[in-house]
């Protein structure tokens, strides 16, 4: 079997936001762009954390979200990362393990892609054969 890599699946670029974004904002990215999540980076690029379309679902759901609160106050921080030279079943494991949808792929500390359950699922469906 072919081994496949990060690199050959993932999406690029990478929706971004800061800290101190408005929530309302990245909701409003996430929308527009058509993604599912949003990584967070500090204002040299690095990886801060990471706001999903699930946390915004939660975020509602307690009423949480005030007209002044920051991506920084909802924010995931311990979010699993991968490289693009890693093979993707690692991906793949890691995403069942943590039962997430996104990863981001970093090179040293700077974003450069994301994996999503979206990707692995339009690569095997262009894969299969009818």
């Amino acid at each position: 079997m072919v081994e496949l890599y990060v690199d050959q699946l993932m999406s690029r670029p990478v929706e971004t936001v800061t800290p101190s974004t408005p929530i309302q904002e990245a909701a409003a990215e996430l929308l527009e762009h058509d993604v599912g999540a949003v990584v967070v980076v500090d204002d040299s690029d690095r990886l801060e954390g990471l706001l999903t379309a699930t946390d915004f679902v939660q975020i509602v759901r307690d009423g949480l979200a005030s007209s002044d609160a920051t991506v920084a106050e909802f924010m995931r921080t311990d979010v699993v990362t991968t490289r693009r030279s890693a093979p993707a079943s690692d991906v793949v494991d890691a995403m069942l393990e943590h039962l997430i949808h996104h990863v981001p792929v970093v090179d040293g500390e700077a974003v450069v892609g994301m994996i999503t359950t979206l990707d692995l699922a339009a690569y095997l469906g262009r894969s299969l054969e009818p």
